[in-house]
């Protein structure tokens, strides 16, 4: 089942890919790699707040962002977060529910953008994975497909206020499978995180 944009998530949509183009020369290497129908799960690096708005615009299916939590807290951006397939994390506590509400995302045949580093990388170099995404694809059996963004910390690393314009790109690699697993198994979930992120790496 294909998600249907709403009408904010296509005013987005459209805003972000006109200003990715215009101002970072943005490009796509491998979209033939990403997958547009059906359970899905998008795995990338992450060094910037321009990361999501650059891997969903690689996109030609509506997808899934976790986001942390005290952006709906933001006014009239806030409101709008949900309508934009906004998965909200508290990231003061090991937030299960967001790792939930992706779960549920998969199951119904969408697709969910995880970084698997779990935060913005403070240097732009890649950080270690989480298990959080191994958990999601132990417990879905979905695809990955793996996704490095090249230059987005140049464009907008941690400690900026203004981005610089910066050429931009988005390498999607061939999509990885893993078996589905019912039981509780974090060394299973890391070593999954670990694959993934590596698949990630090679990307570069």
């Amino acid at each position: 089942m294909q998600q249907r944009m709403t009408c904010w998530y296509l005013l987005g949509y459209s805003l972000s890919k006109a200003m990715a183009k215009t101002f970072f020369h943005y490009r796509v290497v491998g979209a033939e790699n990403m997958i547009e129908e059906g359970p899905c799960i998008i795995a990338a690096n992450h060094c910037s707040y321009l990361d999501p708005p650059l891997v969903g615009v690689a996109c030609q299916r509506a997808i899934h962002y976790l986001a942390r939590k005290s952006l709906l807290d933001i006014p009239v951006l806030g409101p709008i977060l949900p309508q934009l397939n906004v998965i909200p994390v508290d990231q003061k506590n090991a937030d299960r529910s967001a790792l939930m509400g992706a779960i549920r995302v998969v199951r119904n045949g969408g697709a969910v953008l995880i970084f698997p580093e779990g935060s913005r990388s403070p240097d732009g170099k890649l950080q270690p994975a989480q298990p959080g995404i191994g958990m999601i694809v132990a417990k879905t059996g979905a695809p990955v497909v793996p996704v490095r963004i090249s230059g987005s910390f140049q464009a907008f690393p941690r400690g900026t206020a203004t981005p610089r314009f910066v050429p931009v790109k988005v390498t999607i690699g061939a999509p990885l499978f893993f078996e589905g697993s019912g039981t509780e198994d974090r060394a299973l979930y890391q070593k999954r995180s670990d694959c993934i992120m590596t698949a990630v790496a090679a990307l570069e």
